[in-house]
Parts: C-alpha cells; structure tokens; sequence
C-alpha cells in the first residue's frame, strides 16, 4: 500500500497576473483534476515543498481542503527554469476503486552467481517501468532479484520480475530488464541501453514562468 501523506489547502479565488503576488506572499497556486470540475486550490510552499520531495508523482496525497479530504497524485509540478522556484502544481484526483497507471524505478536486489565470483557485475537494462493498479496498491519502486542470474548467458525478462500484490507492469513481457555483463563490457552496455518511456505517465517537468 502506498503510503499517504497529508497537506492543507484551500480553495483559490486569485486568478491571471495576480498568482504572481500570491507566490510572493508564501503560496502555490494548484488545480485539482479528474473527478468532476477542475477546482482551483492554493497550498503553502514551505509545507507542499517537503510533500512533494517524498511524494514526487508516484505516491498518494491527502489534501485537506477543511470540509474534505481529497486523494491525489501529483501529476505536473512547474518550476522555473533557472531559479528552481514552485510555480504551479496539477493534482490528479483518484477514484479508489478504479486503476490508474503510473511508473515505478526498477532496483537490483540481490545479487547474480557470476558477480559473487568476482567476474564481472550485474546491470539493470531498464531503469523504470509503467505500471497499472489500484491506488492502494501503488509502489514506487520494484525490486529486480539478481539471484534469478545463475550463469552468464542467464537474462532476466519483464515476465521474470516478482511483483507486487495488484500490480501489473505494461511493458513487453519479454523485454531483457536485468543480466550479468564482464567489467570490461559494462561501461558500453550502460551507454548503449535504450531505456524505454512509459507513455502512460505523466512526468515531472521544468518551465518557464507564464505571465498568467
């Protein structure tokens, strides 16, 4: 289950050029989407700022607007381009009981039987993958378990991956994610890689402030 976090908010009235005095005096403008009519809310900095490093786009929100709580997953988070400053945050509102996609970092765990000789080491082909469950269900990460390795022709695929309860990765069933490589082939293995996108997920980007 993923883990729920919590952040006040409230509803914004502050529309156009003025939301640039609403960030100086402390505050975020955000939206929330999904269920029903965007509804447009306003949230502390200092406070959405810790929120949102542990949260990032892949981890539940309570948002406690003071007569409702609303769960979300934060889908576009607007910075400024050179300064780094939160300008603009778009939450998407979930329904518990309907599945949503999301992407989650794959992790070596373990390790192979030819890197415990000192051969050579393991390397991750695919570094995130797209995922679909129900919210509670939701993980940011999943383990890849080198151990499956027990020779150097071994390879580890998607369908390999041991996942967790209520999710389901997207991607290819037999797309290499993980095998043993030589040390002097590592490197250009790990520049040569093509990581995959997952084009269900909405990502985290960086633009410049709009004149609203």
């Amino acid at each position: 289950m993923s883990e729920r976090l919590m952040i006040a908010a409230a509803p914004r009235t502050v529309t156009g050029k003025q939301v640039k005095q609403l960030r100086r005096s402390g505050y975020i403008p955000a939206v929330i989407y999904g269920q029903g009519e965007p509804e447009h809310i306003q949230i502390e900095n200092l406070p959405l700022r810790r929120v949102l490093r542990h949260a990032s786009t892949t981890h539940l929100i309570n948002l406690d607007l003071g007569t409702q709580v609303r769960t979300v997953l934060a889908r576009e988070i607007q910075s400024h381009v050179t300064r780094g400053d939160l300008l603009h945050v778009d939450f998407y509102e979930v329904n518990m009981s309907e599945t949503i996609t999301s992407e989650a970092a794959l992790i070596m765990g373990g390790q192979s039987v030819p890197s415990k000789k000192g051969d050579g080491r393991d390397v991750l082909l695919m570094h995130n993958v797209a995922i679909e469950c129900l919210p509670d269900n939701l993980v940011s990460e999943i383990v890849v378990d080198m151990g499956q390795i027990k020779t150097v022709d071994d390879v580890i695929y998607v369908k390999d991956i041991a996942l967790p309860k209520g999710v389901k990765i997207l991607s290819d069933p037999e797309t290499a994610v993980a095998r043993f490589v030589y040390e002097s082939l590592a490197p250009e293995i790990e520049e040569t890689v093509d990581l995959p996108a997952a084009d269900a997920v909405d990502v985290v980007r960086k633009v410049k402030e709009e004149a609203e």
